[in-house]
């Protein structure tokens, strides 16, 4: 008997834009019926894919992005604090405009699960730690501060302490984690879902420059520079994992609506974007999807040079992958 077609899913780093867009994603596979065997997510990537893979309703999430507040996540400091750690202090010891507590209770109140291993499928979240200078994996631990740690962009908010060490968001050194899902779970397709912007030049300076909070879409600039191995500029490509498993690799790069700092309005316009291209980019090969999508996936020889090979993850509550 042929065992059922098992299917993962990458969600991309993306800010506030990437959180509706990834929900937006998730909710067109349920539509469709492509049952998700693993996550891996970046940043917004995280969040989403944490939130799902504890076992929460995506309904339930819906109506909770639609409705959230802008201080259940972001607790700058007050001007005079801020005033003094920058003029009288200098800087000095000071990380980040926001505390973490407000975000990381938001996202504990929306998890269904306390801790990857209680996940109702495996979940990995990518960040950076600080301490080491390295790439970390988590997969192990408790959710809320691991998911946090993948979120906590520079400047915007201080870095996370997790058992001794400090983390950062994962996008400061990948945008998608994609290593060792696919082959590690036996997967038959991994699904990328890629929702960072990417704007480079003088002409991506000159449109950040005449954005409301310039400072934050400067960051994104930076942020986002990196071309993963993935991305072509296409809705819609196809490739085989460049570990050997002989997975599909498909990615979805859709073209959505912007989002503006702080993250208030226009979500729901994105989600609905999100769910509109993906189904109406996938169905065509819902077929092969649901019954041999390593069909799909193009010979080796067509990849794209310089790709990543090695698939070894350290588990763990850091599982840096070095």
């Amino acid at each position: 008997m042929k065992r059922p077609v098992s299917t993962g899913v990458v969600l991309s780093s993306g800010g506030g834009r990437g959180v509706f867009a990834h929900t937006g994603f998730l909710a067109a596979l349920e539509e469709m019926g492509i049952a998700v065997a693993a996550v891996a997510g970046c940043s917004a990537g995280a969040l989403v894919g944490g939130v799902y893979a504890s076992g929460t309703e995506l309904q339930r999430w819906m109506d909770t992005i639609a409705a959230v507040r802008t201080s259940e996540y972001w607790t700058p400091d007050s001007w005079p604090r801020f005033f003094w750690n920058m003029m009288v202090r200098k800087g000095r010891g000071y990380s980040g405009i926001s505390d973490t507590r407000a975000a990381i209770d938001f996202i504990r109140r929306n998890l269904t699960a306390k801790c990857f291993e209680d996940c109702r499928i495996p979940f990995y979240s990518l960040a950076v730690n600080l301490t080491r200078g390295a790439k970390t994996l988590f997969s192990q631990g408790e959710l809320a501060p691991r998911i946090m740690a993948s979120a906590a962009m520079p400047v915007l908010y201080r870095p996370l302490e997790i058992e001794g060490e400090w983390y950062s968001d994962g996008a400061v050194i990948e945008l998608a984690p994609t290593e060792a899902l696919c082959c590690r779970h036996g997967l038959d397709a991994l699904i990328i879902h890629h929702t960072a912007m990417h704007r480079e030049g003088r002409e991506g300076l000159a449109w950040a420059l005449q954005q409301p909070w310039s400072l934050i879409e400067i960051l994104y600039l930076l942020l986002y520079r990196q071309r993963p191995w993935y991305l072509s500029g296409q809705a819609l490509t196809f490739h085989r994992c460049p570990g050997g498993c002989g997975a599909a690799v498909i990615v979805i790069e859709p073209d959505l609506p912007e989002l503006r700092w702080p993250l208030n309005s226009g979500g729901a316009a994105i989600q609905a974007a999100a769910i509109a291209q993906v189904s109406g980019l996938l169905r065509p090969y819902l077929a092969a999807l649901k019954s041999d999508p390593r069909q799909l996936a193009v010979p080796a020889a067509r990849e794209k040079p310089g790709m990543p090979h090695s698939t070894g993850v350290e588990s763990g509550n850091g599982g840096a992958v070095r």
